[in-house]
């Protein structure tokens, strides 16, 4: 064999040779666990929700998903720590759809969610529900709305940031009933449900995980509930569209930086649909009064992007 012909197979055999290391590599994801950045404070739904999840998911991906919570700047501290990331498939966030798709129309932030960050998947969406704490005089939300009314400022209004799920939440009801509230903005939903438990606030907006304990045990009110059904375990409760107020949601989103190498993408994406079929999880989040309304990564990719149409005219209503 000529020295040509050698090398020029040598070479051949080298490259077939990397090709399967490559593959060998990808296929071995993840190699460590994995770090699920939650922008928000502990106690709040997301903290629930994400001690469900992440209790399941390694189950599917061999691996531990560990939480960091990184509360700050109504969720920016934990996106930009996201953004930065390396885009390797370790760090993931578990966001919302007002923080990655409203805030960045509401002021000027050092990054762009929709060009840094890519879906993995939608966890589910969450109907919000206003509460008071058990002490407050008001027996239904139109009591609470008169008084707003009579009193204009004087009802406080903990919320988990600033443009953050539950504030927009809200916001959305008191703009519609013409009711003038001061916001009170906290590092999460778990710091704002405490406010309102220790009477530095008059009513939040949460959801069903981390407030049907507390309903249950007698130390809150709940007044309505946004979904388009009576919860199951609220029968009494009526939701905001019975009441001639539109309801919203939020979407509870696991994303990832953009430039993640598709082969670790779709492994995290396979693993949520696995996780899916899994009837502990399903399980679990019923027991806490979540919804399990999956939605593929792809499939929310197309979400995001009317969204950011959408909420243009949501901006105008927050705004004025």
């Amino acid at each position: 064999m000529s020295l040509k012909r050698t090398c020029h197979h040598f070479f051949a055999v080298l490259a077939g040779a990397l090709l399967l290391a490559g593959t060998a590599i990808a296929a071995d994801y993840p190699e460590k666990p994995i770090t699920l950045i939650i922008p928000l404070g502990a106690g709040g739904s997301h903290d629930v929700n994400a001690r469900v999840f992440t209790s399941i998911i390694p189950t599917y991906l061999e691996q531990p998903m560990i939480v960091k919570l990184m509360p700050g700047a109504a969720g920016q501290t934990g996106t930009a720590a996201a953004v930065k990331a390396k885009p390797d498939g370790y760090t993931l966030i578990f966001t919302h759809n007002f923080i990655d798709q409203l805030q960045p129309l509401l002021e000027t932030l050092p990054y762009d969610t929709t060009e840094s960050l890519v879906t993995v998947a939608r966890l589910n969406s969450a109907p919000g529900m206003i509460f008071v704490n058990a002490d407050r005089p008001w027996k239904t939300l139109k009591e609470m709305l008169d008084y707003g009314r009579a009193n204009p400022g004087k009802l406080k209004f903990a919320t988990s940031g600033n443009w953050g799920a539950t504030m927009t939440m809200g916001a959305l009801v008191m703009i519609k009933e013409g009711v003038d509230v001061n916001y009170i903005p906290y590092k999460g939903g778990g710091p704002a449900n405490q406010a309102v438990l220790a009477g530095d606030a008059d009513f939040s907006v949460n959801f069903p995980g981390p407030l049907l304990p507390l309903e249950k045990a007698g130390k809150i009110r709940i007044l309505s509930f946004s979904g388009k059904e009576r919860h199951k375990d609220l029968p009494d409760v009526p939701t905001t569209e019975e009441l001639g107020i539109p309801g919203s949601y939020m979407e509870r989103i696991i994303l990832a930086p953009r430039a993640i190498p598709e082969a670790e993408l779709q492994t995290l994406r396979n693993a949520f649909v696995k996780m899916y079929e899994d009837k502990t999880f399903l399980n679990m989040m019923d027991k806490i009064g979540e919804t399990t309304d999956y939605m593929s990564g792809p499939d929310y990719e197309k979400v995001r992007a009317q969204q950011k149409v959408d909420y243009q005219e949501l901006v105008k209503k927050l705004s004025n």
